[in-house]
This record gives structure tokens, sequence and C-alpha cells, in this order.
């Protein structure tokens, strides 16, 4: 089945969001991982693949490459391969003369995503087996690109002479993970316009769980699909926050260097703990780790009186000391596995998807949602 079937299939609808966060991608690749795995289980099907069982899915960044290759329904295993072959290669670093514009090269990252995704596909194809949202950033109209393979979406009319459908798909998921000073943008020609693209984490949609929700569901997006705790099942894949590792800071240690390298990280975490703060007041929350003291992890809460619109699933992890000695993998050093290009550490960052899914991942969260 394409995603086209996807559209008209009865029964619950299925979502799965993947955040972004460079290298740190592979964390969201093992929870991914155990989840098909435990898909092979409940449906007895040792071949599927997630593609099989969601109906749409979405990525920003390194959650794009994840979230199209699932939709092109390669199996987790074949995912994960792509990522350890390709994750050096994808993160080398920029030539010294190169170092005042990006920290790395991005011939290899485009080289690999032409040679995975296709030269010729395009967001459109008939090879996409569900459908497929990707967040990009406009940096020519300084706006949030969140672009879909909605046949019923405004833009991707094809009496249009600038469809969205027609668009190179490697080259919107390349779009969506140049992150600024770490890979050059991507231009890309739509109609007869050309753009500038950087990193769709650079939006508000780092985490783009609760903006597919809204695509999947809201007049404007014209897929209206029904909405309900029933009907619904949203599962969001994180690889990771940061949230308390600079107790040790100083008001001196604050200068220039300090906001301009920690102000972008700050808004992306704000807007990333937003998604999945809107995520569970507005869906019935099974999973998901403590958010702050105040609103802990919202399971049984929400606004009073008021249906919870789908059932939501979030899984992550902090990357603090102490998240991780209560993921009781105490010996990784949380140090190494903060940063988005830690590519020396991508064994530690392999233990640490395989901790939260096997702490988190529940097949009877699933079970109810099969067709």
């Amino acid at each position: 089945m394409n995603f086209r079937g996807k559209l008209e299939r009865p029964g619950p609808k299925k979502l799965l969001a993947c955040d972004g966060g460079g290298v740190r991608g592979i964390v969201s690749i093992e929870i991914l991982a155990h989840i098909e795995v435990e898909l092979r289980k409940l449906t007895n099907n040792p071949r599927l693949v997630l593609a099989d069982y969601f109906d749409y899915v979405a990525g920003s960044s390194v959650g794009a490459i994840i979230a199209t290759l699932v939709a092109l329904g390669l199996s987790v295993d074949q995912i994960r391969q792509f990522f350890a072959e390709s994750a050096s290669e994808m993160f080398r670093k920029a030539r010294p003369w190169e170092r005042l514009r990006t920290k790395f090269r991005d011939a290899h990252l485009s080289a690999a995503l032409r040679a995975i995704i296709g030269e010729d596909t395009t967001i459109g194809s008939d090879l996409l087996q569900t459908l497929l949202m990707i967040v990009l950033r406009n940096a020519t109209t300084n706006s949030p690109w969140p672009l879909s393979n909605n046949p019923a979406a405004i833009f991707n009319d094809r009496s249009l002479p600038s469809c969205n459908l027609d668009l190179p798909l490697w080259q919107l998921v390349r779009a969506s993970t140049a992150a600024p000073t770490y890979f050059p943008p991507e231009v890309i020609t739509v109609g007869e316009q050309t753009f500038i693209f950087v990193d769709g984490g650079i939006t508000v949609y780092n985490n783009p769980a609760f903006q597919l929700f809204l695509m999947a569901t809201s007049d404007p997006y014209r897929l209206c699909w029904p909405v309900g705790r029933e009907r619904l099942l949203l599962v969001s894949v994180g690889n990771g926050t940061s949230i308390g590792t600079e107790s040790h800071l100083t008001p001196t240690e604050m200068n220039i260097m300090y906001h301009a390298n920690s102000i972008p990280h700050a808004l992306m975490a704000s807007a990333q703990y937003e998604q999945d703060l809107l995520c569970r007041i507005f869906g019935e929350t099974l999973e998901g780790e403590t958010l702050d003291g105040e609103v802990q992890d919202l399971k049984g809460q929400g606004i009073p009186g008021t249906p919870k619109l789908f059932t939501y699933l979030r899984y992550n992890a902090e990357l603090s000391r102490e998240g991780l000695e209560s993921l009781g993998i105490p010996h990784i050093n949380p140090a190494h596995v903060r940063q988005w290009d830690s590519i020396d550490f991508l064994d530690e960052m392999r233990e640490i998807g395989a901790a939260i899914a096997r702490h988190k991942v529940k097949t009877a969260h699933f079970a109810p949602f099969l067709v």
C-alpha cells in the first residue's frame, strides 16, 4: 500500500513524529527498533515495518531523515545501517578555510540522501507508503514550512505551476537538516521562485508532534481525520533533553560568546517543551517523562470537562546524571551524549535509546489501534 491507500483506510489513524537532534537521532532509531519488534510480535508478522502500522509520519532535521526512510518502507534495521555507515561521512569537518561559514561539509550528506532516497523521488512519489510531513525553515521568507504529501493540501494542487508535490524529496530532507553553523543552507526552486532553506529545528517544530496532529485533523490542511482517544494515536519520539545540566553556571560566564552559542539551543528546547506540553494537555497521555515539578507528567490530567482528542505516547529522557541513572545506565557520561555532533559516542547513544525503549515501550499501548 502506498500513502494514497492510507487516506481512506478504515479504522483508527496512527501518527509518528520524530524530533530533531543531530547525531542523537541514533537514540530515536533504537526506540523505533523496539517499537517495530513489538509490533511484529503483536501482529505475528516478522516482516512488518513501521510504514505498515503508521498512517502519517513527520520529522524535523535528523527526524526528517528518519521519518522519510520510515515512510519509504525501510525497516529500522535498514535505517540503523544507513546511519552507521553514513554518520562519520555526514559529520566530516569542513576544511579550515571553510569553517568561518560552516562546521561540516555538506557534499557527503547530500550524496548519502540522494543515494538512499533516490535522485528523482519527489515528495509526491507513490514510493512513499505513508503520508509524510517534513519541517523546513524558509530563511528567505523568515517562516516555518511544514511540507507534506497530502494530496488535498492547498499547495499540492497539481494544476499549480509551483505544486509542492514535484519537489525533490532528498533536497527537502537535506534542507530540513541544514542546521546553521553546522551545514550550509539549501537552495530550492519552487515554481518560478528560489528560496533559501535551513534546518526545520530552527522553528517551534523541532518536536513536530502537535503540528502533525493539526495537519492530520484541522480544516486548513484539508485532511480532517476524526479525533478521539480511540480514533487517533500520536507517538512522539525524542532523542534526549539537557534540562538542569548547567547548575554550576555563574553570571560572569554569560558573555557574548556564551549567549551566541546557548540562545538558539535554549529557544529550541523551550519550543520542544511547549509542543510536548500541548500534546499532553489535549491528548490522553499514557507514556511520558516528568516535564517539570509543577505539571509533572500530566497523565490523567488536561482541561476539566474537555474530551481528549487523541492517545499520546512520548518516548524521551533527560540526559543528566540523574536521568541516565533512572534508566539503569549510570556508567554513561552525560557530557558525551548532549551535543548534536557527538560522533565519537554513537554506541553510548544506542545504549540510551535501547534503555528508554526497555523502560517505556509497552505493546498494550499499540494493540487497540490495529486495524
